[in-house]
């Protein structure tokens, strides 16, 4: 364990929103700085026009205002996704509105989509020095009249300085957002979306990457939906899967039953069969990242052979320390080794079949 991981295990003692505020606050400050590591190319994944170092990404909601890009880069991350952000700033639900669940390696959260909004971000990001792999997950305001124009100003603001945008329509902490996943309100957001793309790329000269961010919670025949519009709509790809509103059997004792989106352990085989599914309902194209329960190298390792392309984890660094990504890479490399299997892309959906057998969407 390295002394940024004792570190993080003390912020456990806190109030979970303050803990999260105090480790932003540390990683903006480079306090969780570990010694520079070479990537290994057998750990490159080339999608969405990009080239990433591993296929380990942090997902949203660590870092919602972009303070500290690089310095969880440098963490070992192969990508980092912040956010989510939207227009204007907003305070969230009421607190307490974050809960831990130990014994389950899960949280409860109804956070809202707190944020400094858009020209907060934008200021900062512009800033940045490093080079890594950022992508702007982007939202609506909970009292906006018109989200769908919400979505198309983020593209348009973040469109020349992101790596990828993630449009996130599945917060279940946003009355009334999920039901932009139904295929007519996703077809609809999406043909704007794709328009606004194309006036900033016209700008910038640069075509940004659109992914599509879906709920765990979808039937089998939603997601077929979801997945035709998005395809349809010029969508690069989909992020499977946010927070849950199920709450399958728990170990923990205290908080169950709040109100919020459930992440962490308890989703991963629920997230994993969906990301199977999606690959047989999509075809060998496009571009997947698997979230839900991601703790280990074990656990990367069935996601991509699920069929994944990449993958992302935010709970478990919670729980298992800012060394977290790394240890997950170099488990993927040994995990290579012992099967002579010399990339981590051949691994990609060789569990497909399996995994989608469990979904029972």
């Amino acid at each position: 364990m390295t002394l940024a991981d004792r570190a993080a295990g003390l912020l456990r003692l806190l109030e979970p929103e303050r803990a999260h505020r105090v480790a932003i606050r540390f990683a903006s400050r480079a306090r969780f700085r570990l010694p520079p590591e070479a990537a290994d190319p057998r750990l490159k994944v080339d999608v969405l026009g990009l080239s990433f170092p591993n296929p380990v990404g942090l997902a949203a909601g660590f870092d919602k205002n972009a303070a500290a890009p690089d310095a969880t880069l440098r963490l070992g991350f192969g990508f980092v996704e912040v956010g989510t952000v939207t227009p204007l700033p907003q305070m969230g639900n009421h607190p307490p509105r974050l809960f831990r669940l130990p014994a389950d390696r899960a949280l409860i959260n109804r956070l809202g989509f707190n944020n400094d909004g858009h020209e907060a971000m934008a200021e900062l990001l512009d800033r940045r020095a490093g080079q890594g792999i950022v992508g702007v997950n982007i939202g609506a305001n909970r009292d906006s009249d018109d989200r769908i124009f919400d979505y198309v100003a983020g593209v348009r603001l973040f469109a020349p300085m992101a790596s990828y945008i993630a449009i996130n329509v599945s917060s279940p902490n946003t009355p009334g957002l999920r039901q932009l996943q139904a295929r007519d309100a996703l077809t609809e957001l999406l043909a704007r979306l794709t328009e606004a793309r194309l006036a900033a790329a016209e700008e910038s000269g640069r075509r940004t990457p659109l992914l599509l961010k879906v709920a765990p919670d979808l039937t089998d025949r939603w997601l077929a939906e979801a997945l035709e519009a998005a395809m349809r709509g010029g969508v690069d790809g989909l992020i499977i899967a946010n927070t849950t509103i199920a709450r399958p059997p728990l170990k923990s004792s205290r908080h169950t039953q709040q109100q919020g989106g459930l992440s962490g352990q308890p989703l991963f085989d629920r997230s994993t069969a969906m990301l199977a599914r999606a690959r047989q309902l999509a075809g060998p194209e496009a571009v997947l990242v698997g979230v839900g329960g991601v703790d280990s190298a074990a656990a990367a390792w069935s996601k991509i052979a699920a069929g994944a392309d990449l993958v992302q984890l935010y709970t478990a660094l919670i729980y298992d320390g800012p060394s977290l990504p790394r240890r997950i890479a170099a488990g993927l490399l040994r995990r290579l080794e012992e099967r002579h299997i010399p990339h981590i892309g051949a691994v990609r959906g060789i569990e497909t079949e399996r995994w989608a057998a469990a979904w029972e969407g």
